[in-house]
């Protein structure tokens, strides 16, 4: 396909211009790849990561090109061939994928560590005096995206078996995620908190890890396999009518364990079986009738924007039900965001790989939050929340990052006074 309809949507075509840097150019590259017309060399494992993966040239795609899957291939072959690659994004992702995401123990001791660091004060110390500027600057930049760990973890939020509020109408199991759990457990707990206000029994398996997202989106699918394993191992998808996720690149990811595991006899069905039970917790709301609550979200009206996670309106294709969600809570006037689908820079590790181009992404996003005159910008995912959140406190912006589901936590909340 070669009429380039995808060339306006792509955010690093738009950037720069080159067709390299676009979805036509970078299938071009590909293809000759596989019909052994190049090598894959460095230049081609380059573009292959400058690639966001936000997938909206698929959406603009009109002859339905499966770019998700000749990106995620293409990524694949760069590792298995072990083509050069920069030091900077080796050592990233292989501290990232092959270490930290591998064990959620691993993960949780680092987000203690980090929230030691805050705590002690000695974040303020660093970032107050020079040392930041003794660092190498890639080092410097990764101080600055630390997060903001949260004092407790899902598992200490939320029970194995939370009971439906009223009649019991649907069981449920709850994904608690990897950097969701660590950064946003309390967006989980309210997402359990909703599902059980809507007539639902909610189970949540204790140590959770990560899906295998991360992985299967940098090319190390072996990785992904034995994660997604793990996953069927412990959401039997024949005892829940849903499986939920909160996150939108989990999610987008988590949909697809058939294509991962089709070659495994022992999985395969599972797999297949699971695929069907997945659903966004905004998609799954929606389908089973969402309870409307009474009284305000946060005791006055108040303007919410929408920005929309790349991998929930492009790879999932869930755009109307956010905002149902959204307009159906009182007190909260719902203005669009321009260019609400155009990514924000996160992209998975992408902001920590490549942050000259994320930067930039995320001026233009927080640009056009901040142009809307909203007091609340909603997200449906944690990559997004960090990253644009980092992007607002630059700015010295009070604008509030929130999951849509928070602010319907917080409106049934309200409702018990």
């Amino acid at each position: 396909m070669h009429c380039g309809m995808c060339l306006p949507t792509c955010p690093t075509y738009e950037e720069t211009k080159l067709e390299r840097n676009s979805p036509r150019g970078r299938i071009a590259l590909m293809r000759s790849i596989a019909d052994g017309e190049l090598e894959a060399t460095r230049i081609f494992a380059d573009e292959m990561y400058y690639c966001l993966g936000c997938l909206a040239c698929m959406t603009a795609c009109p002859a339905g090109v499966n770019y998700a899957e000749l990106f995620e291939h293409a990524r694949a072959e760069v590792e298995e061939k072990k083509v050069i690659d920069s030091t900077w994004r080796r050592f990233i992702r292989g501290i990232t994928l092959k270490w930290l995401f591998t064990k959620h123990t691993r993960l949780k001791l680092l987000g203690r560590l980090i929230r030691l660091y805050s705590s002690l004060g000695l974040k303020s110390l660093v970032r107050g005096s020079r040392v930041l500027k003794l660092l190498p600057r890639r080092l410097g930049e990764l101080e600055a995206m630390t997060p903001e760990i949260q004092p407790k973890f899902s598992d200490d939020l939320i029970q194995l078996e939370t009971p439906a509020r009223g009649e019991k109408r649907y069981r449920v199991a709850m994904l608690t995620g990897c950097a969701q759990d660590l950064i946003f457990s309390d967006v989980n707990r309210d997402t359990v908190e909703v599902l059980a206000e809507n007539g639902c029994e909610v189970y949540t398996p204790r140590n959770q890890g990560c899906c295998g997202s991360l992985h299967a989106h940098n090319g190390e699918w072996t990785m992904a396999q034995q994660q997604a394993r793990v996953m069927l191992d412990l959401f039997p998808p024949s005892e829940f009518d849903a499986i939920i996720s909160n996150a939108a690149g989990c999610g987008s990811h988590l949909k697809h364990y058939y294509g991962l595991l089709k070659d495994d006899d022992k999985y395969a069905d599972l797999a297949k079986q699971w695929d069907a039970k997945l659903k966004d917790v905004h998609e799954w709301l929606v389908e089973i009738g969402v309870r409307e609550p009474s009284g305000t979200a946060l005791g006055q009206a108040q303007k919410v924007t929408y920005h929309e996670a790349c991998h929930l309106c492009h790879g999932q294709k869930i755009t109307t039900q956010p905002r149902q969600i959204l307009r159906a809570i009182p007190g909260l006037e719902l203005t669009e965001l321009p260019e609400s689908t155009w990514c924000c820079g996160s992209a998975g590790i992408y902001n920590i790989t490549q942050p000259e181009m994320a930067n930039k992404l995320l001026d233009r996003k927080v640009g056009h939050i901040r142009s809307t005159g909203a007091e609340i910008v909603a997200m449906g995912n944690p990559g997004c929340s960090l990253h644009i959140t980092n992007g607002l406190a630059k700015c010295q912006s009070d604008i509030r990052v929130a999951h849509p589901i928070t602010l319907l936590a917080e409106a049934y909340g309200r409702e018990k006074g």
